[in-house]
């Protein structure tokens, strides 16, 4: 590049960090892309060798990404210099993905005060290992409800990406730029970010106050303050359903004006919205955990399992019992 578009960098003399992404079988490539993509640009658009990188992985041969990509690996999981930093690049089945082998290793590094990042659905590995406990995290939304039932000790958020001291997580997908970009500002100034974010064409760097999915009225398609206020409410509380009676008092209606409302915007009843919702979330707990059916239907609001899975059938045509024996069982780690 020619030198006069170089940007200068806060500390031009400092050594150069080592990332080392470490790719979990079936990993998403766009967040691993969106994550070292804005590093090799930082290189370019400084000058300078600010990062170097390489890829790990089990076996040290090949990882396959989701769309059956495969990537030739630089290294095995070895053990890392101190100054490195990891991250790790989770997808799809992240639960198979998570083998006792990489939670030894990442428990290991993580003894020798390495930061850690998890990106996409690879902060469940890193709370696996234990490595989120008492820190504020973040995983895509349709991870987050398995995430919490099963992590407790984590801090969740719903925000695009956290970093709590030296551990990181993204919510997936594109999050992995606004982490980046974070690090880059942070490391070498808002100057140098600013410049890789433009050679992305990307317009709104987000921060971590930023939440991963869209709003209740873009994502409906409708913008009515009262129903988004309502839809929000019951999103909050899926294990303890509130009444329709109630939703509607709270925000200044009768019962019949929010059925009307619903019946409108959504062409179904408020009660059918909120039994949708809850088979959402039950059904996600059933794919990604191992938790009971029993306790999947507490999870969701359902007082009995027979109810639960009467109207589970109904809406996804299969019982929640052969649901999960079509997804299988989860490796052990």
């Amino acid at each position: 590049m020619d030198e006069e578009f170089l940007v200068e960098v806060a500390d031009p003399g400092a050594k150069p960090q080592n990332v080392v992404f470490v790719l979990l079988d079936q990993f998403t490539m766009l967040s691993f892309a969106c994550a070292i993509e804005p590093l090799r640009i930082a290189n370019r658009m400084s000058g300078k060798s600010l990062y170097r990188w390489r890829l790990a992985g089990e076996g040290g041969d090949y990882a396959t990404c989701s769309h059956g990509t495969a990537l030739r690996l630089d290294t095995d999981l070895a053990e890392l210099g101190r100054e490195d930093m990891v991250l790790v690049c989770g997808g799809t089945d992240v639960q198979a993905a998570t083998t006792k082998r990489l939670l030894n290793w990442l428990r290991r590094e993580a003894r020798r005060g390495i930061s850690i990042g998890g990106l996409c659905t690879a902060s469940y590995a890193l709370a696996r290992a234990g490595l989120l406990d008492g820190k504020r995290a973040t995983i895509h939304w349709e991870n987050q409800d398995s995430f919490a039932e099963e992590f407790h000790e984590v801090d969740l958020t719903k925000s695009v990406f956290v970093i709590d001291g030296n551990r990181m997580s993204t919510a997936g997908g594109t999050s992995s730029i606004d982490l980046v970009l974070k690090l880059i500002a942070d490391a070498h100034g808002e100057e140098l970010a600013n410049a890789v974010a433009d050679q992305l064409i990307y317009s709104s760097i987000r921060t971590d106050q930023d939440t991963q999915r869209l709003s209740i009225p873009t994502r409906i398609g409708v913008r009515h303050p009262k129903l988004s206020q309502v839809i929000q409410r019951m999103e909050q509380n899926l294990e303890d359903p509130i009444s329709p009676a109630i939703l509607a008092r709270d925000v200044g209606m009768s019962t019949r004006q929010l059925e009307r409302l619903f019946r409108r915007y959504l062409n179904r009843s408020p009660k059918r919205y909120y039994m949708e919702l809850r088979l959402g979330k039950a059904r996600n707990l059933l794919m990604q955990t191992d938790m009971s059916v029993i306790n999947v239907a507490l999870a969701c609001g359902f007082a009995s399992p027979s109810h639960f899975s009467k109207c589970y059938r109904a809406h996804y045509d299969t019982t929640p019992y052969r649901e999960r024996g079509s997804h299988g069982t989860r490796a052990p780690a």
